[in-house]
């Protein structure tokens, strides 16, 4: 029955995201849900990391710590090589907006560091700026990004959940 339900849902949502919004709109939802889940990944991670109730530990290479912008940077190279690139059928696909939401978490997480030059990650000024801009920014963006979509989904959501 939740199969059915999920199923449901499923094609509830993509028949609005068909109505609300375009590929470029789509496109922005996707690059803003990346960003958020990416983002709010990332901060348990390394809290896990640090806090040591995570199995693993930071990423090196050759004996170097490799902060996490440095995977965003190379993320955002890539999306940028699909762009210049201008392959028709990668362009605005939902795939490169996702890499691309990821890639800008990933750096935008350490801006404090970037911006110092300074490992400040666990220090107040490199944290709370960072958790609290772009915490919002991600949850606001995609929001604003597509309200009517979100708004139906809502009502979608609801109406299955109450009709069982």
């Amino acid at each position: 029955m939740a199969t059915a339900v999920l199923t449901r849902l499923t094609d509830e949502w993509r028949r609005a995201a068909n109505r609300h919004l375009t590929p470029t709109k789509r496109s922005l939802v996707v690059m803003w849900a990346a960003f958020g889940t990416t983002f709010g990944t990332v901060r348990v991670i390394t809290h896990g990391i640090r806090g040591g109730w995570l199995p693993w530990g930071d990423v090196s290479a050759g004996g170097k710590h490799l902060h996490h912008y440095n995977i965003g940077i190379a993320a955002l190279a890539g999306v940028g090589l699909v762009a210049v690139r201008g392959d028709e059928q990668a362009i605005g696909h939902p795939a490169v907006a996702a890499v691309y939401g990821a890639g800008a978490a990933l750096i935008t997480d350490e801006f404090a560091l970037l911006l110092d030059l300074q490992d400040v990650y666990w220090a107040e000024q490199g944290r709370v700026s960072v958790d609290v801009s772009f915490g919002v920014l991600a949850v606001l963006g995609g929001y604003l990004t597509a309200a009517p979509f979100w708004h139906e989904i809502v009502r979608a959501t609801h109406r299955r959940l109450t009709a069982g």
